[in-house]
């Protein structure tokens, strides 16, 4: 999930791995169901790498409310990612000690709703005059069952990075469909034995599932033809006329970055928040950044649309105060000097348009995300497919060649169909 200074975060996890979460003991509400004017507010958001410039960002929209509100005040905390699934199941337990206000991952929302830890804020967002402008994806994940639970705060997809000098030297053009990526991705590795065409791994769930979408499959339909087409054609790249299987298999998204930006790779699938990492390798002033294309020359595939949001907890005792503050943290203004701050990437099509015109690396991002991006099933249950590692599984076994594209794929299948269904 995150754009330049956030690559430890990952949609990998970006992106981000949902609670796994058992009913929570208290949580219908605050205590006494007061809606205090007053007092203390207690926030959580995530402890980035580089903290300082977001806790600027969030200290000036503090003391603008606590100036508009008088007699309130606010404490942060900075949590880190990695534990978050424990404070938070411990918050949604004990509303005694639970922040009013949290940051959460995008693919958390779910499963929170069903603990019964997020407040349903349909009415307050749907009256919200910024709203109308959040981009449909990042709507879509603060959304469980038509109700709204929170406020999107960022977006992060990823696209194709591709060294320009090896493709100037080569004869290369950026690849214009899947097809042409497998091409260039050989030649590259031919003619640089040395190096990976494209850098893949078998457990970079957000690089494979493109090819996956672009094929017309989807993860709660992993049996189906399309479904295995896309698997196929993900797991096709893996062997010594591209990236050895012995070496990629086990390799993350991180990973693959990282071959990238020490210029051991011609190409990599890598978000909006890896730009600063591979600005910062051997490839700098060698590279671009083009969307992944999809089946159709031309095409984009579809990317997962990972980020954060912003909650109330149902156990507030400050509603009306944590709402506000919700929306404060996820405005427009503030998107806009995160960006400046952090790189992240708005979830307001209009204030994304303004960062794309002032940062060019930004435009095939936004791009990506003009085409369309899918999201994982909002259900409970994907915590359990989620932490269970069932896709990069299903990606692994197919690799080392262990399984079959068509065991693999049905394995996982039934896999998540019960994860899924066990959540209903």
């Amino acid at each position: 999930m995150k754009l330049p200074v956030r690559l430890a975060l990952l949609l990998t996890a970006l992106t981000a791995t949902a609670v796994s979460a058992c009913a929570p003991q208290t949580s219908g509400g605050s205590p006494s169901g007061a809606d205090e004017t007053s007092g203390t507010l207690r926030v959580w958001l995530f402890q980035e790498v580089g903290n300082q410039p977001k806790e600027q960002v969030v200290d000036a929209v503090l003391a603008g409310f606590e100036k508009d509100h008088e007699g309130t005040d606010v404490t942060v905390e900075y949590i880190p990612v990695e534990t978050r699934a424990q404070r938070v199941k411990a918050a949604f337990n004990d509303p005694a000690s639970a922040p009013d206000v949290i940051e959460y991952g995008n693919t958390d929302t779910a499963g929170y709703v069903a603990d019964g830890g997020l407040a349903d804020v349909t009415a307050e967002f749907g009256a919200w005059s910024e709203a109308k402008d959040t981009d449909p994806t990042a709507r879509r994940s603060v959304t469980v069952d038509g109700k709204v639970y929170g406020a999107p705060f960022f977006v992060g997809v990823r696209a194709l990075y591709y060294r320009t000098d090896l493709f100037r030297r080569l004869g290369l053009e950026p690849p214009r469909s899947l097809a042409e990526l497998t091409t260039a991705a050989r030649e590259i590795r031919a003619a640089e034995p040395g190096l990976y065409g494209l850098a893949v791994g078998g457990a970079y769930t957000y690089g494979a599932l493109p090819f996956l979408w672009a094929h017309g499959g989807d993860v709660t339909d992993l049996d189906s033809a399309a479904s295995r087409a896309g698997v196929e054609a993900y797991t096709g790249l893996f062997g010594d006329d591209n990236c050895p299987a012995a070496k990629c298999a086990g390799m993350g998204g991180n990973d693959t970055v990282t071959a990238f930006a020490a210029g051991k790779a011609g190409m990599a699938i890598g978000g909006d928040f890896s730009h600063q990492a591979v600005e910062a390798g051997k490839v700098k002033g060698k590279y671009a950044v083009v969307p992944l294309p999809g089946v159709r020359p031309g095409s984009v595939a579809p990317a997962f649309a990972g980020g954060n949001n912003i909650g109330v907890l149902k156990s507030t005792s400050h509603r009306t105060l944590a709402v506000d503050l919700m929306k404060r943290l996820a405005s427009k203004e503030t998107q806009g000097k995160l960006f400046e701050a952090m790189g992240f990437l708005p979830t307001f099509e209009d204030v994304r348009d303004d960062a794309a015109a002032k940062e060019p690396f930004v435009r095939p991002f936004v791009k990506t995300l003009e085409a369309g991006t899918e999201f994982v099933p909002v259900s409970p249950g994907w915590a359990a497919v989620d932490s269970g590692a069932v896709l990069p599984t299903m990606y692994q076994q197919v690799v080392s060649g262990r399984e079959t594209v068509a065991a693999a794929t049905g394995d996982a299948a039934r896999e998540v169909d019960e994860a899924l269904g066990d959540a209903r």
